[in-house]
């Protein structure tokens, strides 16, 4: 068992050392932008992923936000159990992120979606409305890429096939931006 834990946490740092930081970067400063001309940012995920997601809004919403001058304006589109369970049952699972993004999502505004395989449909028709209504469209997937890799404007890959330290990266990823926000304040009201 010892080995397994060894073998795991070796596995992850090279993961974890995978993370783009250009990449990562370019997400930062799309944040910033989306603060600044006071848009909002939808992010959404499957599994594992709708958790990251959630987390990482509630550090936007809540954290980061209490460092500005003004709220953060973000949302979690995994936490509308009736309206998804809706989507998914009049229409089509497909259809559960995308038929919220109808409501919401206005041109200048960005969606970030988190995805292991980069090919979760529900994602990828959000992605390509996102895409074709003039929203900042922001991808992070593993090893595969998949077709989120193909049609995000922003992507960041993991190098890992693996969901656990790919979920794992992903969250990381996420607590670099929004910590970048927190303990930076003045790079974003500049």
């Amino acid at each position: 068992m010892k080995d397994w834990i060894k073998g795991y946490v070796s596995s992850y740092k090279s993961t974890l050392d995978s993370i783009p930081v250009e990449s990562t970067a370019k997400v930062i400063d799309t944040l910033k932008r989306i603060y600044q001309e006071d848009r909002q940012i939808f992010v959404f995920g499957n599994g594992g992923s709708a958790a990251n997601a959630s987390h990482f809004i509630t550090d936007l919403g809540k954290g980061v936000s209490d460092k500005l001058k003004r709220r953060f304006r973000c949302l979690s589109l995994n936490e509308h159990m009736g309206w998804i369970t809706a989507l998914g049952n009049d229409y089509a699972y497909d259809e559960i992120f995308v038929g919220q993004l109808r409501n919401f999502g206005r041109p200048g505004d960005a969606v970030m979606v988190m995805s292991v395989s980069g090919n979760s449909p529900n994602l990828v028709k959000a992605v390509e409305w996102a895409n074709q209504n003039s929203l900042t469209t922001i991808a992070m997937v593993g090893k595969k890429r998949g077709k989120l890799a193909e049609i995000a404007q922003q992507v960041l890959v993991i190098d890992s096939e693996h969901y656990g330290r790919v979920e794992d990266v992903h969250m990381t990823l996420c607590h670099i931006f929004a910590y970048s926000l927190m303990e930076n304040p003045q790079w974003i009201e500049a």
